[in-house]
Protein backbone atom coordinates (compact mmCIF):
# COMPACT_ATOMS: atom_id res chain seq x y z
CA UNK A 1 0.00 0.00 0.00
CA UNK A 2 1.26 3.39 -0.69
CA UNK A 3 1.69 5.85 1.70
CA UNK A 4 -1.39 7.96 0.16
CA UNK A 5 -3.28 5.23 0.28
CA UNK A 6 -3.16 4.78 3.85
CA UNK A 7 -3.31 8.19 5.23
CA UNK A 8 -6.49 8.15 3.19
CA UNK A 9 -6.96 5.28 5.23
CA UNK A 10 -6.50 6.69 8.36
CA UNK A 11 -8.31 9.13 7.76
CA UNK A 12 -11.68 7.59 6.99
CA UNK A 13 -10.87 5.31 9.95
CA UNK A 14 -10.80 9.18 12.14
CA UNK A 15 -13.59 10.21 10.47
CA UNK A 16 -15.57 7.08 11.45
CA UNK A 17 -14.84 6.96 14.48
CA UNK A 18 -15.95 10.65 15.18
CA UNK A 19 -18.78 10.02 13.53
CA UNK A 20 -19.65 6.74 15.52
CA UNK A 21 -19.12 8.90 18.78
CA UNK A 22 -21.54 11.64 17.60
CA UNK A 23 -24.01 8.80 16.93
CA UNK A 24 -23.49 7.40 21.01
CA UNK A 25 -23.56 10.31 22.43
CA UNK A 26 -24.94 7.87 25.12
CA UNK A 27 -21.68 6.91 25.84
CA UNK A 28 -20.30 8.81 28.77
CA UNK A 29 -16.68 9.74 28.41
CA UNK A 30 -15.67 8.39 31.90
CA UNK A 31 -17.43 5.08 30.29
CA UNK A 32 -14.74 5.47 27.72
CA UNK A 33 -11.90 5.99 29.99
CA UNK A 34 -12.62 2.89 32.12
CA UNK A 35 -12.91 1.19 29.16
CA UNK A 36 -10.18 1.90 27.01
CA UNK A 37 -8.72 4.75 28.54
CA UNK A 38 -9.40 7.29 26.23
CA UNK A 39 -12.20 9.39 25.56
CA UNK A 40 -13.46 11.87 23.14
CA UNK A 41 -11.39 15.25 25.24
CA UNK A 42 -8.20 12.46 24.52
CA UNK A 43 -8.59 12.42 21.08
CA UNK A 44 -9.52 15.82 20.71
CA UNK A 45 -6.20 16.65 22.63
CA UNK A 46 -4.33 14.05 19.56
CA UNK A 47 -5.68 15.95 16.96
CA UNK A 48 -4.98 19.00 18.53
CA UNK A 49 -1.21 17.90 19.35
CA UNK A 50 -0.73 16.77 15.25
CA UNK A 51 -2.07 20.32 14.05
CA UNK A 52 0.87 21.70 16.14
CA UNK A 53 3.50 19.15 15.13
CA UNK A 54 2.60 20.41 11.38
CA UNK A 55 2.58 24.67 12.89
CA UNK A 56 -1.18 25.18 12.41
CA UNK A 57 -2.37 26.66 15.41
CA UNK A 58 -5.45 25.28 17.36
CA UNK A 59 -6.85 25.88 20.76
CA UNK A 60 -8.49 23.15 22.83
CA UNK A 61 -11.97 24.15 22.07
CA UNK A 62 -11.18 23.93 18.26
CA UNK A 63 -9.49 20.67 18.84
CA UNK A 64 -13.15 19.52 20.90
CA UNK A 65 -15.46 21.31 18.24
CA UNK A 66 -13.77 18.67 15.60
CA UNK A 67 -14.84 15.95 17.68
CA UNK A 68 -17.93 16.48 19.43
CA UNK A 69 -19.37 18.19 16.20
CA UNK A 70 -20.76 21.33 18.32
CA UNK A 71 -19.17 23.38 21.25
CA UNK A 72 -17.86 21.45 24.42
CA UNK A 73 -20.18 23.23 26.42
CA UNK A 74 -23.55 22.89 23.96
CA UNK A 75 -22.20 19.19 23.99
CA UNK A 76 -22.31 18.78 27.79
CA UNK A 77 -25.20 20.53 28.55
CA UNK A 78 -27.13 18.12 25.99
CA UNK A 79 -25.31 14.47 26.64
CA UNK A 80 -23.25 14.79 29.66
CA UNK A 81 -24.63 13.10 32.50
CA UNK A 82 -23.35 12.92 36.67
CA UNK A 83 -20.84 10.10 37.00
CA UNK A 84 -22.30 7.66 39.45
CA UNK A 85 -20.04 6.75 42.29
CA UNK A 86 -19.24 3.28 40.98
CA UNK A 87 -18.03 5.15 37.77
CA UNK A 88 -15.68 7.53 39.69
CA UNK A 89 -14.57 4.46 41.83
CA UNK A 90 -13.48 2.56 38.40
CA UNK A 91 -11.79 5.64 36.76
CA UNK A 92 -9.83 6.32 39.87
CA UNK A 93 -8.83 2.49 39.52
CA UNK A 94 -7.88 2.08 36.21
CA UNK A 95 -6.35 5.75 35.50
CA UNK A 96 -4.32 7.09 38.25
CA UNK A 97 -3.09 10.06 37.82
CA UNK A 98 -4.96 10.83 34.37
Amino acid sequence: MDDQTKLELEAAAFRRLVQHFDERTDVQNIDLMNLAGFCRNCLSRWYQEAAAERGIEMDKEAAREVVYGMPYEEWKAKHQTEASDAQKAAFDKSNPGH
